[in-house]
């Protein structure tokens, strides 16, 4: 086989080398995870936050608007996914402060937090080689990889998914 249709083969198998070689194969990955993830009703941020919940996370989605709460709450739970969400505005700390609390409140522990800030976007589209943000498929793997037991020996490492453009950590 050559390289290319290994590699594609290796992708779509969407297992660990530790589980393909042990033979095992893990459902929900992130089962009994709780993720808090802002700016998660639309974009990048819902499809975060819906492969979280995909991969067995009970998600706390968040929106500067409580109608956009509701209806990605209502999407996401509509595919039989454990959500909950409230509102919340990055940049307003009384805000993130409730946010945090809230989840704390209902659930106990945040074991995975992912903040974003959409109002950052256009001048971060202005940096980049590109010219365009991610695409919500470009980043939901690796962030529900690093989230589980498979990424349980990667510490202290940054990974970029940022399209080519140089990273510069």
């Amino acid at each position: 086989m050559h390289k290319a249709g290994l590699l594609g083969h290796c992708a779509r198998a969407r297992k660990s080398v530790r589980m393909a070689s042990s033979g095992m194969t893990r459902r929900d990955p992130l089962t009994n995870k709780v993720a808090l993830v802002t700016a998660s009703t639309d974009g990048i941020g819902f499809a975060v936050a819906q492969r979280l919940a995909q991969d067995g996370a009970h998600v706390v989605v968040s929106s500067r608007k409580q109608q956009n709460v509701d209806q990605a709450v209502a999407t996401l739970q509509g595919e039989g996914l454990s959500m909950t969400g409230t509102v919340c505005h990055v940049g307003k700390v009384k805000d993130w402060e409730r946010l945090v609390a809230t989840a704390m409140k209902l659930h106990g522990v945040i074991d995975i937090l992912l903040w974003m800030d959409k109002e950052k976007e256009e001048s971060m589209k202005e940096t980049l080689r590109i010219r365009r943000l991610g695409e919500p498929e470009d980043s939901v793997g690796i962030v529900s990889f690093l989230c589980s037991e498979d990424a349980s020996y990667i510490t202290g490492e940054t990974v970029v998914v940022g399209g080519g453009t140089p990273s510069r950590l």
